[in-house]
């Protein structure tokens, strides 16, 4: 017997509504039996251990960057995913009725798509109105008659249900076009999991894992032409889509390519993927993108999401998509009146589960009952808008005016809108700041074709909402996620999914896919913003330790040691005009007699070309692009990083010695994700890439602030204190005391930082490394012996093999300046800079017409 009088201690706030079902209590007031043993749980963990439990879990879902991306959200793009720490419950019993309910809810559904698209016997026998199919804007006329791989055509289904007054569970909306959701309902399972793991022991929770082990079956079924090693991605809108954060993590998670529609193109009426290695056939598409957006060819033209050509390949049976194209009509609102008559037309019997009252208002009856009762009912478009969002309106919440739009819009084009019953949801515990409460709550279960039927996931995203009076929940109006818990017979096994691994599959399994040329290309940039971002903090904090050392005033012409080193600044970061010369005089007069506005600017202003925080936000953005490249504790030292940053711009502080410690931090953090990708990240292409993109940035930074500093000769005290900060900008002042044991002298300097081949960060070292990194890139063709890249390359090591630094580190007597050195340097910064040129025209180009990458062994 669990302690009744404790738990209820804990509920003291969980004040239901009484007009809806309890979901915690039964009739006669006692705790449901699940939740009994749930909440005797968690009054052993204790009212303060769960609160701070729930922050562990907020902390964990932030550092491994689980967001949402609300459209319109001033507060930006990836807000942080929220999760309720009280799961919900669905009994044994339950489950094995909704099972039931969505399998043949899926079924009926794939033979609807299948008649739509095929003999059209619904229209011809009047089951449902043939302008209900004509009319809808999903309905894509050119997928009419076009035979698609597989037994099933639809792949995926998902449905959202709702408990009603009479307890049970109701079909709000069903999904049939890209079901969204399933990747947030897995990482719900694993924080929970993780940091809750006690809540878990006495209840048999179902695992989620079958599911996704029979979507990676089902995928691999579908591929045409009975392919063994099928080359499955994911098309993404790319990362300002709201849910791209699933998108990454199911690629991750399935270990499938996440693609965008660039990446791909048509030839030969088949689809390609653009690799580095050249172009490689795709097989099957997991789409998560609209399918109006999928074709600019031949559906929506000025779609820049799709891949032209598409619609043709797949009348041709070259590719296959899940779902496909054209499946979104059947997710349509206004099918839902018709259900009941479509189920009888298939199966010859009713549907197992109900679905909630509605009435399309292309009926003229239908449509005056809508607009008689627009107040008691919510009114639906039967297809998604421009957000992604369904239109959902509650008629109590319009005003007169409104109201009379509504009803003005409905009689224009009464095809397009329903009216549905509004169901009083069930209260469920939620925890709302620090207490338990009653909320409402939405569940989408998802299905996917499994033996020439479905496999239902055994739990789902739940979604809540504590607001009262509420009709519509979604992540789009601030819903709080669930875990939802389908609990098991004590009796019952496990279900799993044979996957039948054999030798030759494992092979398969591990065979190595080439990258993506947009997939390289952020690569490339990441390590490129890495190395910026570490550099120009060490040059920028070198900058001001010696602005803070200085005692003495100076000008812009004074040629001292500050001046020289802030026009450098300005030099390496790329920052123009800042303390270049070529600003107007009045100006750069000013910024030498203030010199902390500039540096504070040149640090904190993220919307200035070259500052510290735009390579951030640079950095931030290419890493985003490819985050299922990286391992989790990665992005929780990225987080942190981004919070630690924000936090300093936001103070903005004139305490000069907490920017340099803000500087210090950043550094910090930069090394710590330098050091999680050294460890986490295979030596492949994808590696390979990256630090390629490392070395050309440190040797362009190398140069540009050898030439900056050492234009001219200066007075020995400045040269001194100028080679003094060079050093310690490069990191490099330590090895070069314990390599020479002598003071600072120009010749050894060079010598360290450009030729020394036993040395990371000189010249000489790079430049190797790079050309290794070259010569593993694929081949352009087998009759050119040496590829531009390659020769410029061989020639900025053959120039570094043959420097004589003592013949650098001499200047013109007459002008002063360090003629050989700088045009040493100009020469070295040229090639580097062609090299890094002909790597992106040659493997990162996103072209239709992608010429470099095509070999004749491939078509």
């Amino acid at each position: 017997m669990h302690d009744q009088p404790a738990i209820f201690s804990l509920l003291q706030q969980y004040i239901p509504a009484l007009s809806s079902y309890n979901e915690l209590f039964s009739a006669d007031n006692t705790i449901r039996p699940d939740w009994q043993t749930f909440f005797a749980s968690l009054h052993q963990l204790g009212y303060k251990e769960l609160q701070n439990r729930n922050i562990d879990i907020q902390r964990l879902l932030k550092e491994n960057g689980v967001a949402y991306n609300i459209y319109n959200d001033p507060s930006g793009q990836t807000r942080p995913w929220e999760l309720d720490p009280i799961p919900q419950l669905i009994t044994a019993n339950e489950w094995e009725t909704i099972n039931a309910g969505l399998i043949q809810r899926a079924e009926l559904f794939d033979l609807l798509l299948k008649d739509i698209y095929g003999p059209q016997t619904l229209i011809k026998n009047g089951i449902i109105p043939q302008e209900l199919i004509y009319l809808h804007p999903g309905f894509i006329r050119s997928c009419v008659n076009v035979k698609l791989p597989g037994t099933q055509h639809l792949v995926l289904y998902a449905a959202d249900m709702a408990r009603g007054n009479d307890g049970r569970l109701w079909i709000i909306s069903d999904r049939t076009q890209a079901p969204s959701g399933s990747g947030y309902a897995l990482e719900n399972r694993f924080a929970m999991s993780s940091v809750l793991p006690e809540l878990f022991s006495n209840l048999n929770v179902k695992r989620l894992s079958p599911y996704f082990d029979s979507l990676q079956q089902a995928l691999t079924d579908i591929a045409p032409h009975n392919t063994d090693n099928p080359r499955v991605v994911i098309l993404t809108p790319g990362p300002d889509n709201e849910t791209y954060f699933e998108h990454s993590y199911l690629a991750a998670y399935l270990g499938l390519t996440l693609v965008q529609g660039n990446d791909l193109m048509v030839k030969d009426n088949y689809v390609w993927l653009k690799t580095i290695d050249g172009l490689e056939k795709v097989d099957v598409l997991l789409r998560r993108l609209d399918d109006s957006y999928c074709d600019p060819l031949e559906l929506k033209s000025d779609s820049l999401l799709g891949i032209p050509g598409l619609v043709q390949v797949v009348r041709k049976g070259n590719v296959a998509i899940a779902n496909p194209l054209g499946s979104s009509i059947v997710e349509s609102a206004g099918l839902v009146p018709f259900l009941p008559a479509i189920a009888k037309h298939f199966f010859g019997k009713e549907l197992i589960m109900p679905t909630i009252a509605t009435w399309w208002c292309g009926q003229p009856k239908e449509m005056n009952y809508v607009i008689a009762n627009l107040k008691t009912l919510v009114v639906r478009k039967i297809f998604r808008n421009v957000a992604g969002t369904r239109s959902a309106i509650d008629g109590a919440s319009l005003s007169v005016i409104q109201a009379e739009e509504l009803i003005r819009q409905i009689k224009a084009s009464p095809y397009l809108y329903v009216g549905q019953e509004k169901i009083n949801f069930s209260s469920t515990p939620s925890w709302v700041d620090g207490k338990i409460e009653a909320g409402h709550s939405l569940f989408r279960s998802f299905l996917v074709s499994h033996n020439n039927s479905y496999i239902a996931m055994p739990g789902g995203l739940t979604r809540t909402n504590t607001q009262k009076n509420s009709f519509i929940i979604s992540n789009q109006l601030g819903g709080i996620s669930k875990d939802t818990w389908v609990l098991s017979a004590d009796d019952e096994q496990e279900q799993t999914v044979n996957l039948q691994l054999t030798t030759d599959t494992l092979q398969h399994t591990i065979h190595k896919r080439s990258l993506p040329s947009h997939t390289a290309e952020n690569l490339f940039w990441v390590g490129r913003y890495t190395e910026r971002v570490i550099y120009n903090a060490r040059l920028q904090r070198t900058v001001m330790q010696k602005m803070l050392q200085s005692n003495k005033p100076f000008t812009a012409d004074s040629g001292g040691t500050e001046s020289v080193l802030l026009h450098t600044l300005t030099q390496c970061t790329y920052t123009f005009s800042g303390f270049f010369e070529d600003s107007d005089p009045a100006k750069r007069k000013d910024i030498y007699a203030k010199p902390w506005t500039e540096l504070t600017d040149v640090l904190y202003n993220e919307k200035r070309n070259g500052s510290l925080s735009h390579n951030l936000s640079l950095l931030k953005n290419a890493v985003y692009s490819v985050r299922n490249f990286w391992a989790l504790d990665t992005w929780r030292v990225l987080r942190q990083m981004e919070e630690e940053w924000n936090k300093a711009k936001k103070d903005n502080t004139t305490d000069h010695l907490r920017m340099i410690s803000s500087i210090d931090a950043l550094n910090t953090s930069m090394f710590a994700f330098l050091g999680m990708n050294r460890e986490s990240v295979r030596r492949e292409q994808g590696w390979n890439i990256m630090d390629l993109g490392r070395k050309l940035e440190q040797v362009l930074y190398i140069i540009t602030l050898l030439r900056s500093v050492f234009q001219n000769k200066q007075e020995d005290q400045v040269e001194h204190e100028l080679l003094e900060s060079v050093m310690i900008a490069s990191q490099s002042l330590i090895t070069y005391r314990y390599t020479y044991r002598d003071h600072l002298q120009l010749p050894l300097a060079l010598e360290l930082l450009m030729l020394d081949t036993n040395y990371p960060k000189s010249l000489a070292y790079l430049v190797k490394k790079i050309k290794r990194y070259v010569s593993l890139l694929p081949k352009e063709g087998k009759e050119i012996p040496l590829s531009d890249k390659q020769r410029n390359i061989q020639e900025a090591d053959s120039l570094l093999k043959l420097a004589d630094v003592v013949a650098l580190a001499k200047h013109d007597p007459y002008t002063g300046e360090y003629v050989s050195l700088n045009k040493f340097l100009d020469k070295l910064y040229s090639l580097i800079a062609d090299t890094s040129m002909g790597i992106s025209k040659t493997y990162f180009k996103h072209s239709q017409t992608q010429k470099q990458l095509f070999t004749a062994n491939l078509i």
